[in-house]
């Protein structure tokens, strides 16, 4: 199909300086077992272009899965007419630059076989049935692995030919307990294990076992009772640090957000682009990256669906705020410098300015003494619930799993532990940064802006961290 798109490509005709196709064809493929019964398959394909003119200082676009070159003519042709319809009220400057990058990727390990459905089903199965043992308390359960295989062609009218392929996995399981009238979920990482590569993930992600272990820890949260509130040390683990740095970092750095385009749908940021170069963010010991050259983290790429080269840029450097994430429209339209990060869901949707993998650079500490360090606090994981408001800066989060510490200790379980805080000012409390040995590559599929609404793949990496005397709360207060 790829090398039929690029033959039809050299049979379409525009006058406009800049004009662009992007072709996407994706495919999936959902196995799941929930209490030990194999649910249906679902296998999709979605397939299809948006075409993309330049003109002037007016953008327009137009999608079709009519990949004939009548189809793929009258989709430019219908983009054209909005791009000269938009020049007299574009926010863009007169002199649009836009790359005609080439090249290619692959995610790593798109050669190695991948296990075939009937091993998939076995080891969903096998770990369906060590969840359930308990016939009375444990009153759900559930084993999955979604598979997605993506072609990605992007061509310009002046030479730009890139073609990136995808293989993600995400395997995910979850377990639900009840007891005495309390019922309490463990899941693997919130569904946030999600990698590029091949069958390799299920042992990076120590799915062997997943079953029993998140029952026993499920049937452990449905008894203690609840953190007592106040001002402490919180130590949060990667799978907690993955929504932080999303909710908190990720979305108020989004530079089309920070323009005002999100306003009408999901707010806009605290952050203003005077801020760039200057303000204090966080404490010197956070290092916030873009980096979507990680080979198997999930939003990995070689160039944004602009066809802009990716490459690993650090966006917080020794706690100051240094770049947003922003792509090459807004980074013309601000006079900021930028990164690769326009990006779009689907075929159907317009690029726009998205976290990739944001994460926050490790540190020199070891888990055991973060935890040596700490007088009165809380360890947390596993994000249950999280609340922002419209400038995504004052938050609210909770956790599906909290541990007390005291004097240095790991202490008793807490159910559902949750912490409030600023962004403009929680990272700055920030007061040890874990290793390598506590660094974990997550991320989330569903990651939900624009209008109409793009949900996206968005990878974070993180070492634990701990923060220092954070508003520490328990669920039931």
């Amino acid at each position: 199909m790829i090398e039929t798109i690029e033959r039809r490509f050299g049979a379409l005709k525009c006058d406009a300086p800049f004009w662009s196709l992007r072709f996407v064809d994706e495919r999936s493929h959902f196995l799941a077992v929930r209490q030990n019964i194999v649910e249906p398959p679902r296998v999709t394909r979605d397939c299809g272009v948006m075409l993309s003119v330049y003109d002037g200082s007016g953008y327009g676009y137009a999608a079709t899965g009519d990949l004939s070159v009548d189809g793929l003519q009258r989709a430019l042709d219908r983009a054209h007419e909005w791009a000269r319809a938009t020049a007299r009220h574009s926010v863009l400057p007169r002199a649009i630059t836009m790359p005609h990058s080439r090249g290619s990727r692959r995610s790593p390990g798109m050669d190695e076989p991948l296990p075939s459905t009937r091993q998939m089903l076995d080891i969903l199965t096998a770990e369906s049935n060590a969840a359930g043992g308990d016939d009375e308390r444990i009153v759900d359960w559930h084993a999955s692995a979604e598979l997605i295989e993506a072609d990605h062609l992007l061509l310009t009218n002046q030479g730009g030919a890139v073609r990136q392929q995808y293989r993600f996995l995400v395997p995910d399981a979850s377990v639900s307990a009840h007891v005495d009238g309390d019922t309490q979920t463990r899941t693997l990482s919130g569904r946030g294990f999600c990698r590029q590569g091949g069958g390799r993930i299920f042992d990076d992600a120590q799915f062997v076992g997943v079953g029993s272990r998140l029952a026993d820890e499920a049937l452990q949260l449905a008894t203690p009772g609840t953190v007592r509130g106040g001002r402490m040390d919180l130590l949060l683990m990667p799978d907690q640090m993955m929504l932080q740095i999303h909710e908190s970092i990720g979305h108020p750095l989004e530079l089309d957000r920070i323009l005002g385009d999100e306003r009408n749908y999901a707010g806009t940021s605290f952050v203003t682009p005077d801020m760039f170069g200057s303000y204090r963010y966080g404490s010197e010991l956070l290092d916030v990256s873009f980096d979507p050259s990680h080979d198997e983290q999930y939003a990995s790429y070689a160039f944004d669906d602009e066809g802009l080269p990716a490459a690993k840029t650090l966006l917080i450097e020794r706690g100051i705020l240094m770049r947003p994430l922003g792509g090459s429209l807004s980074q013309q339209r601000a006079a900021l410098p930028g990164v690769a990060n326009t990006r779009a869901c689907s075929w159907n949707r317009p690029p726009i300015d998205r976290m990739a993998n944001l994460n926050v650079e490790p540190g020199d500490s070891t888990l055991d003494e973060m935890i040596a360090g700490i007088e009165r606090g809380v360890l947390m994981k596993t994000n249950l619930s999280w609340s922002i408001d419209d400038s995504r800066n004052k938050f609210q989060f909770g956790c599906e799993w909290g541990q007390l510490i005291e004097n240095g200790k790991l202490g008793d379980v807490v159910k559902n532990p949750n912490y409030r805080g600023i962004s403009a000012t929680f990272w700055r409390s920030l007061a040890r940064v874990g290793d390598e040995s506590t660094f974990e590559i997550l991320g989330t599929p569903t990651c939900g802006k624009g209008e109409p609404n793009q949900a996206i793949r968005v990878g974070h990496a993180s070492p634990a961290c701990v923060f220092a005397g954070i508003d520490v709360f328990g669920g039931e207060e």
